[in-house]
């Protein structure tokens, strides 16, 4: 059974979610993420441990929805004025965020339940945010770039890097998958951000 349909939204459902990924949050802040179990969490969100079970069935599918929780973005992506600068700087700053400790872990932690669709809930993030981009640019009269595209050429191989290889995802090479972008006119410059 989806997690979506085990949980149910609003009233007292939506203040226990709430109290147990706060839980999640806070002792996984003050503890190391291989001691957490479900007992310790149910405890300091003051639920019962059959309450964590029986929403998300194990502690990989709790820190799973912690992680697609603290993943979705806060707001749209910054708006420079103009589509290549608006495209460089979301795929710099997801590329900062992606690889730090922080958003490794949340990423592992998303991967690791099995039979669960998290991972495409991320996918939903980084798509909306790249369709935000590419109507804006429409919007200016600006040639919007191909989503899925972005995806497949830049997107992937920054996550393929992040979760099994020790590259070093630097401001330049993430510039270089831009720019082998074929949706994108090649006389744009990527290469220096928008005042």
């Amino acid at each position: 059974m989806a997690l979506k349909e085990r949980v149910r939204i609003g009233g007292r459902s939506a203040r226990i979610q709430t109290a147990v990924h706060e839980a999640v949050k806070r002792l996984s802040a003050a503890t190391d993420r291989s001691a957490l179990t479900v007992p310790q969490i149910a405890s300091e969100a003051g639920v019962t441990p059959s309450t964590i079970y029986r929403r998300w069935g194990d502690l990989a599918a709790l820190l799973a929805d912690v992680a697609v929780e603290r993943l979705r973005p806060a707001g749209d992506p910054e708006d420079t004025g103009a589509t290549a600068s608006d495209l460089r700087l979301f795929i710099e700053q997801y590329a900062e965020e992606m690889s730090s400790p922080v958003g490794q872990a949340l990423m592992r932690d998303v991967l690791w339940p099995a039979g669960e669709n998290f991972p495409a809930q991320c996918c939903t993030f980084t798509r909306a945010n790249l369709e935000t981009i590419a109507s804006r640019a429409a919007a200016r009269g600006e040639r919007p770039f191909d989503v899925e595209e972005v995806i497949d050429h830049v997107v992937a191989p920054i996550v393929y890097h992040i979760l099994f290889s020790d590259r070093t995802l630097t401001p330049d090479y993430c510039r270089q998958l831009l720019q082998r972008l074929r949706s994108l006119p090649a006389a744009e410059s990527l290469g220096q951000r928008a005042p």
